[in-house]
């Protein structure tokens, strides 16, 4: 059996940070919060990899004087 390809939740719109240390990942489209990588959380629980990962529309780039726009 082949393993699906890891999710990075860091590029997912539906990613935040929390501010509870024990829990301190969390996804917004199912409604959690976990000390891992929810989509970790969501394979392991459904043995699916996250049917609901959205690419951030941007991604932040820093520009030759250290800003970042």
């Amino acid at each position: 059996m082949r393993l699906p390809k890891r999710i990075n939740c860091l590029k997912c719109k539906h990613f935040y940070v929390t501010w509870d240390p024990n829990f301190p990942n969390g996804c917004k489209a199912f409604d959690f919060k976990t000390k891992q990588l929810p989509s970790l959380a969501v394979f392991r629980s459904s043995g699916l990899p996250c049917l609901k990962f959205v690419a951030k529309a941007t991604e932040i780039k820093s520009r030759d004087n250290g800003y970042y726009v």
